[in-house]
């Protein structure tokens, strides 16, 4: 499985690199896409939401009136909910969305979310992210020169692609991450992905 290798700064093919069937050649599975994308998006939410319970609430325990004689129903406090102000029962509370994924399952999704890029013609493989001009204007005219629009690119090393991550930051669509941040869900968020030479050795290692 043979990809071209570009050169982003000339748009020009510089040689080609071999892919791991076993990691761009997988099967499409919805099924385990959806679990670890499930599982990535729960893991992300802020857990913050709140109302407030009986005991949170401020206010007399005093019994509002006497038991009998009232010919209302009988009350034991207006902190109750059914009376404005009162508690919310069984409502939402802070806490961590978050649940274990097992590493094979993570894995599996990363294969299959790859293979279905390289499936689909959408893995785009360069030399390095090297690039003369920190101008988003230029970034953006190569990137359109390769013919990708919304991309996720794979291994940014911010210290010392240092042009490339004062470019991209002010195009729409486009984000960058170090390799060792690769998730399913980046990838499956964008048309296009970008690797470089580097990425694709890490994601060897990482994945064989």
């Amino acid at each position: 499985m043979k990809v071209k290798v570009l050169n982003l700064e000339s748009n020009k093919e510089v040689g080609d690199v071999s892919l791991d069937s076993a990691i761009y050649g997988q099967e499409l599975r919805v099924d385990i896409l959806h679990r670890v994308i499930q599982w990535q998006r729960d893991k992300a939410r802020a857990g913050t939401h709140k109302t407030k319970g009986i005991s949170d609430i401020s206010g007399t325990t005093r019994k509002p009136y006497k038991q009998k004689g009232t010919g209302s129903a009988r009350q034991g406090s207006l902190r109750s909910p059914q009376f404005r102000g009162g508690a919310v029962i069984f409502g939402p509370v802070v806490r961590d969305h978050g649940y274990s994924m097992p590493k094979k399952i993570r894995t599996m999704a990363l294969k299959v979310a790859l293979s279905t890029k390289f499936a689909e013609k959408k893995i785009v493989v360069l030399e390095d992210l090297n690039i003369k001009s920190p101008k988003t204007k230029d970034l953006n005219k190569k990137l359109n020169n390769i013919g990708v629009n919304s991309v996720l690119i794979i291994g940014l090393d911010a210290d010392k692609d240092i042009n490339f991550a004062r470019a991209y930051r002010n195009i729409k669509k486009i984000d960058a991450l170090p390799a060792q941040a690769i998730n399913v869900y980046d990838i499956m968020s964008h048309e296009h992905l970008i690797l470089t030479r580097e990425t694709i050795d890490v994601l060897n290692e990482r994945l064989s």
